[in-house]
């Protein structure tokens, strides 16, 4: 009868070793569901460089921010979602406030993120600042005919401003945070005024605006600031600039587009750990620069395109804010009359 030969004993070891190791590696290959209202083209890039440094894979689904969170509520603990980006505080907030959102204890998001771009309760972190500034006809406005959101109401700006619709969140939240800094009363004041001066019914999007104010439509204007990035670097000569208004006093409204892990999240300390990652400095010079904003790390430089713009006081009052006021906002904006 032929002899049985026994393998080594370290390859035994060896082989136990690695069905040991097995629960450790299916955790690292793991996928991560991710509900995004910034557009693929913008986040994709991101997931794929995730996924190349720790091998986790990301499905993505990406909509508009409102049905994106009808869909979480609907969902419920069914859904597939770990977590949730999308533009805007009041965006978050809200999401937080519905209880869509689990609550995050991390040093890494807290060390990276300013504590006004994130929410007080740690439901959401801001992960790039949009700053919605003034912008100007640099052919019929000089930078010192301008200082403040308040004086765009001034009578001089009588048929030459330009705004965009007060149905889009970007305007609500920009009204919320003025209510919570100047009270309804003048802040409801201002905005008449605003209206009052218009050159022309309030535009759909900031791109139309803006190529109203370049062919000399209308003279001002208050736009998102990567709007005038992606004017600027696909018309360079475009006589449009931007100006960075409350200089002397509160500061430039800043609002944010950010990420929460959801309440129901099946991969929780995955989900964490993929939001600190977006705001670690090599993931925020992707994020921001990928949509020309700026990021929210402090130890990351804008792309030199935002970089040119200039520094500037921003607002620094939490963006929370723009969610807990946006109801009067809009309120307050169709008593104005501001369409």
């Amino acid at each position: 009868m032929p002899r049985i030969k026994h393998p080594p004993l370290f390859a035994t070891l060896a082989a136990i070793a690695c069905l040991t190791l097995l629960p450790a590696a299916a955790q690292a290959a793991e996928e991560l569901v991710v509900y995004s209202a910034r557009i693929e083209k913008l986040i994709k890039p991101l997931l794929d460089t995730y996924k190349k440094e720790t091998g986790t894979s990301i499905k993505l689904l990406t909509g508009k921010e409102g049905p994106l969170l009808e869909r979480l509520k609907a969902e419920g603990p069914r859904t597939p979602a770990d977590v949730l980006i999308t533009v805007d505080a009041g965006n978050l907030w809200q999401a937080g406030q519905s209880g869509l959102l689990a609550k995050i204890d991390s040093k890494t998001l807290t060390d990276n993120v300013p504590a006004h771009l994130r929410d007080p309760d740690g439901q959401w972190y801001g992960l790039s600042i949009r700053a919605r500034t003034i912008v100007y006809n640099t052919k019929k406005v000089k930078p010192a005919d301008l200082s403040t959101y308040e004086a765009l109401g001034e009578a001089k700006w009588k048929g030459r401003l330009c705004l965009r619709s007060s149905k889009k969140v970007y305007n609500q939240s920009l009204v919320a945070m003025m209510i919570a800094e100047l009270g309804e009363t003048k802040t409801e004041e201002v905005v008449k005024s605003w209206v009052k001066n218009l050159a022309t019914p309030p535009f759909s999007d900031d791109e139309n605006l803006l190529d109203a104010l370049a062919a000399g439509q209308c003279d001002v204007g208050i736009v998102n600031s990567y709007y005038v990035g992606r004017l600027q670097r696909s018309h360079p000569s475009a006589p449009v600039a931007i100006f960075w208004p409350n200089q002397g006093d509160r500061g430039v409204h800043v609002n944010v587009s950010g990420a929460g892990v959801t309440k129901h999240a099946k991969h929780r300390d995955a989900a964490v750990k993929f939001v600190e990652w977006l705001s670690s400095e090599k993931a925020q010079k992707l994020f921001a620069d990928a949509n020309l904003e700026f990021p929210v790390n402090p130890k990351v430089k804008p792309d030199p395109l935002v970089a040119a713009w200039g520094t500037f006081k921003q607002d620094t009052i939490n963006v929370s804010e723009a969610g807990k006021l946006q109801a009067k906002a809009v309120m307050l904006m169709d008593r104005a009359g501001y369409k």
